[in-house]
């Protein structure tokens, strides 16, 4: 059984160095030392690791393949302490990241000042974007979407429930009246959105997912902008809770259909796998998900209801 991780380190740095002595300098221990953990390690293994000679060193068959899992084990334990250190390390560095359009507004933009106000060794570069960003080939650590992660090269942390609603102004409710059925939505003026404008929503029912296809009043590409819309009475808007708690708050809109429920897909962060996280995307998550939590919209995200996620 192996327990001495310096005889390893010392048997890759000879293989590494090509000889005895430039494992030593290295090491910054005598050529002794040196010969003595080599020596040990492989009456341990019971095999002969190197053919040495005064001045090289040469793996052997044995040698060349106990290598290969030495480096692997030697790898393991540096990403350990790596991990440690960073753990304890400065956060700093360029954060870049990016988020749909009105969410990025409302919170991400006051959660990357509040952060940058704890952390001023960190840089943010952030793009507000609602189609989904290539993550890898624009060199973006960490995105804030909605919907299932469709990339096997990312990870996806669940960040924050989400809500779907249908929402009017209370003067256009009050003018044409308050719909009690999904049918109603028929009789209605009804705003479209999205890249591609969204023209089937779908709810909830004891039989799996009803789709109900709207003849739109009004189509638009721009959530933002369909939100202004439903806000000046134009018509019923589907929209992200997110989006609109602060506006149901202050009554400027009205929860439509509310036992209805809409469906709908977690926030969820998204950065890319197979290498250490970043001290400053960690930290930057930790922040969002507190900034979030003292939220109204934390508080109306998390309503009962039921989510239903679309195939």
């Amino acid at each position: 059984m192996i327990d001495d991780l310096g005889e390893l380190r010392t048997f890759d740095r000879i293989v590494f160095g090509g000889s005895l002595s430039a494992a030593a300098r290295e090491l910054g221990v005598s050529l002794a030392v040196v010969s003595k953990r080599l020596s040990a390690l492989e009456a341990r293994l019971q095999v002969r690791l190197l053919n040495r000679s005064t001045r090289r060193a040469s793996l052997t068959d044995d040698g060349l393949l106990f290598h290969e899992h030495c480096r692997r084990v030697l790898d393991a334990v540096e990403a350990a302490e790596s991990a440690l250190e960073e753990r304890h390390s400065a956060v700093a560095g360029v954060l870049k990241l990016t988020a749909p359009n009105g969410f990025g507004r409302r919170h991400i933009v006051p959660a990357v000042r509040s952060f940058q106000l704890e952390h001023p060794g960190v840089r943010v570069h952030l793009s507000l974007r609602d189609e989904l960003v290539d993550l890898v080939g624009e060199g973006v650590e960490l995105a804030i979407r909605y919907g299932a992660l469709d990339d096997s090269r990312l990870m996806a942390r669940q960040l924050a429930p989400n809500r779907r609603i249908l929402c009017a102004s209370p003067e256009y409710l009050r003018r044409r009246g308050v719909p009690t059925c999904i049918e109603d939505l028929r009789g209605h003026d009804c705003i479209a959105s999205g890249n591609p404008p969204v023209s089937q929503w779908l709810f909830a029912s004891p039989d799996g997912v009803l789709a109900m296809s709207i003849e739109a009043s009004t189509v638009c590409d721009d959530g933002e902008a369909a939100q202004l819309m439903a806000l000046q009475g134009a018509g019923i808007a589907r929209k992200s809770i997110w989006d609109v708690a602060d506006d149901l708050e202050a009554g400027h809109l009205v929860e439509v259909l509310p036992h209805f429920a809409l469906a709908t897909s977690p926030l969820s962060a998204v950065h890319g796998s197979g290498k250490q996280v970043a001290p400053r995307v960690r930290v930057f998550l930790d922040h969002l998900l507190a900034h979030l939590r003292s939220s109204v919209a934390w508080r109306y995200a998390t309503l009962p209801g039921t989510d239903v996620h679309p195939a």
